[in-house]
């Protein structure tokens, strides 16, 4: 029989501290609900201590997705601590609420850490590890523990404080490659070797928590998995700090594909991977690659004649994995102009979302109007819709009106239309180098929110000169600083996402651009309590 392989998400966590990929609450909330669907066993919510918005996500996670309600699935809610009693204390009051909480907390084990990072000896890292461990046991039965850069630590002393985390009441030890620097023959053996050398951890469960600077984070996990491990951390889209995690969509789909040959069994529900996948990067705003293993566009995508030819006599040919598996299927009910509302809201339900009457509301309103432009909407259509316009968070400037001037001739001229958070309508005109520089400046001229476009990515969501078309851009600033206490550490310059979907790629960038600055105004808000006045 296969063994069980816990999967521990920590796209919330880690994922979130990639930078360009801070999450509103709300957005935390809908990425948590979709977690416990997949059924991902533990769910790592956040950092409490980091802000109170952390806490207070954190808090909301664990009581509305923490509880079993009339015998659903409910994950473990897990919050991360360092090995302080203040850091602890906020992870408890953050995870407590939940059905089944753990707190996680760690302290770094290897030589370069411990004399540059904390300035402690070896026999100081001990002795914080059993009294912090200790420490948080006595609030939670359920504690992790890990001993950061454990990839780079002395053999020796990470047995002896792994056996210290033991004796003082862990119950999962987890060993992170931080900084991705193991190859799996490497990583595989510091396991089985810890499973030798450790007094105790056979009334353990040992993780895996692997980086992927050198772009080995999935072979580096299955091979902890291989070598006594049952558990890993992973990360949707394999987001997170510098080049990521291990991708939680490409470790599960291995297990799964190649079962007969790890014989382990994660009770993932994959037909919502390619769901969770797009919602992921709609929220942080990071573009999917198209060669990207099991989610990409090409994933299943053949061009090659010889392929094509191959999957037509047999898919088996040039595919291990079915599509359907998962959740990328196309729907033979199609929608389009004549469709009415209860067919949009059924196909959305079948698509997994759960959307209340005035979503529904808003939504067919935004499917009508491309309705009149697309012969059929699909559900990429669809989820670019739902994204970008349902679950837009707090609309402080909205889009009223947009007239763009460009060409060969003349200068590049937008006129732009705004809603303001006072209820005034406002307009500006701008010229720029095109149409979309234009746009840009013409909101900055209402909103005047100083910030510097970084990045700006499009792409059509489905095919056709009618398609949809996604907008992902990241704009920094110090707005966030400059509206806040100046003396509170969180106060630096932020990286924040926006995302934007229309048919008219122009709009679809003013949404994106307008999106990015509803969040740094949020971000003020929630800093200094109702910082931004209009």
């Amino acid at each position: 029989m296969a063994e069980h392989i816990y999967i521990f998400d920590t796209t919330l966590r880690d994922g979130e501290q990639c930078p360009g990929a801070s999450m509103t609450s709300t957005e935390k909330i809908e990425i948590a609900r979709a977690l416990a669907r997949m059924r991902v066993d533990i769910i790592e919510a956040g950092f409490p201590i980091a802000s109170p918005d952390d806490l207070a996500a954190v808090q909301q996670i664990a009581r509305e997705v923490g509880i079993s309600r009339n015998g659903s699935f409910a994950p473990v809610i897990c919050g991360l601590a360092r090995c302080a009693k203040k850091d602890i204390d906020a992870a408890w009051e953050g995870v407590k609420d939940a059905d089944r909480s753990r707190i996680h907390v760690f302290l770094a084990s290897s030589p370069i850490h411990m004399k540059y990072k904390l300035r402690m000896t070896p026999e100081q890292v001990l002795e914080r590890t059993a009294e912090m461990v200790a420490y948080a046991a006595s609030k939670c039965k359920d504690i992790e523990f890990s001993p950061e850069d454990a990839s780079r630590s002395e053999p020796e002393f990470l047995y002896q404080m792994l056996e210290t985390a033991i004796q003082a009441g862990a119950t999962t030890l987890n060993i992170p490659d931080t900084v991705g620097y193991s190859t799996p023959d490497e990583f595989g053996e510091l396991i089985r070797k810890i499973r030798a050398n450790t007094k105790g951890i056979e009334n353990c469960i040992i993780s895996v928590h692997t980086h992927d600077d050198l772009g080995m984070a999935v072979a580096n996990a299955l091979a902890g998995l291989k070598n006594g491990a049952r558990q890993a951390e992973v990360t949707v889209n394999g987001i997170g700090e510098r080049a990521g995690n291990a991708a939680m969509e490409e470790l599960v789909m291995a297990l799964h594909t190649r079962r007969s040959y790890f014989n382990f069994d994660t009770g993932i529900e994959t037909t919502h991977i390619s769901r969770m996948s797009q919602l992921v990067s709609n929220f942080t705003s990071f573009p999917i690659p198209p060669n990207k293993a099991i989610i990409g566009s090409n994933a299943f995508a053949h061009e090659s004649g010889i392929h094509q030819d191959g999957v037509l006599k047999n898919v088996l040919t040039y595919e291990i994995m079915k599509p359907e598996d998962v959740g990328i299927k196309q729907s033979s009910l199609v929608l389009g102009k004549h469709s009415g509302r209860h067919a949009m809201a059924q196909r959305m339900t079948e698509m997994g979302y759960r959307l209340s009457d005035d979503e529904i509301s808003q939504l067919f309103i935004k499917f009508k109007e491309l309705a009149d432009k697309k012969k059929s909407i699909s559900n990429a259509d669809l989820e670019a819709l739902v994204t970008s316009d349902v679950n837009q968070i707090h609309t402080y400037f909205a889009l009223d009106g947009l007239q763009i001037a460009c060409g060969t001739i003349g200068m590049p001229t937008a006129s732009v239309r705004l809603t303001c958070p006072d209820g005034e309508i406002r307009t500006h005109a701008a010229i720029g180098t095109g149409p979309i520089d234009a746009a840009f400046k013409a909101i900055d001229a209402i909103v005047e929110i100083p910030g510097i476009l970084k990045e700006f990515a499009v792409h059509a969501v489905t095919e056709g000169i009618d398609a949809v078309g996604e907008v992902s851009v990241r704009v920094e600033s110090d707005y966030v600083a400059s509206t806040t206490n100046p003396q509170n550490e969180e106060n630096r310059t932020k990286i924040i996402g926006g995302y934007g979907a229309h048919n008219d790629i122009v709009v679809a960038s003013v949404k994106a651009y307008l999106s990015a600055l509803n969040k740094l105004i949020d971000l003020s808000e929630i800093s200094n309590e109702g910082a931004f006045n209009g």
